[in-house]
């Protein structure tokens, strides 16, 4: 079963935000900085993984910033990327459930142990990160165009 915006709102895991185009602006530019940085291959595989899902995170945090909210309190990536589906379409469910399983993985590598990235992991993660981008900005363009970068 998926949890909906309505019931992270009732939950106090979502709360109504109100964005600008400077705050999607930096945003994106952390997402850019991100990206760029995931693909340097003088740093860990696990570091390149970190900095790609961060890039990740920032790009889907533009999506619920765009739509009125912020999650907030513990969770909050999870709650980030659970959204996904309901405000980009069902067709995301597949990648917002990778993102999410790159989550734990994040959080094992960031937290716990070094070493567990692959270099196939932390390559497949950058691809439908850069692949992710593009939907983002096309989805603004399409419902929030005042948001998109000038």
């Amino acid at each position: 079963m998926s949890v909906t915006l309505k019931q992270f709102l009732a939950d106090g895991r979502l709360k109504r935000h109100r964005s600008s185009p400077r705050e999607i602006r930096d945003l994106l530019r952390v997402a850019d900085r991100d990206l760029k940085d995931a693909a340097v291959t003088a740093i860990s595989l696990d570091r390149r993984f970190i900095t790609a899902y961060q890039a990740v995170l920032q790009l889907a945090t533009i999506v619920l910033a765009a739509s009125g909210f912020r999650a907030t309190g513990a969770g909050h990536h999870w709650v980030t990327f659970k959204t996904l589906p309901e405000l980009l379409g069902q067709a995301l469910q597949n990648l917002s459930d990778y993102f999410d399983q790159c989550r734990t993985k994040r959080n094992l590598s960031d937290y716990d142990r070094a070493g567990e990235i692959s270099r196939e992991e932390a390559g497949e993660l950058l691809k439908e990160a850069k692949k992710f981008r593009p939907a983002v900005l096309g989805w603004l363009k399409k419902h929030h165009p005042t948001f998109l970068p000038k």
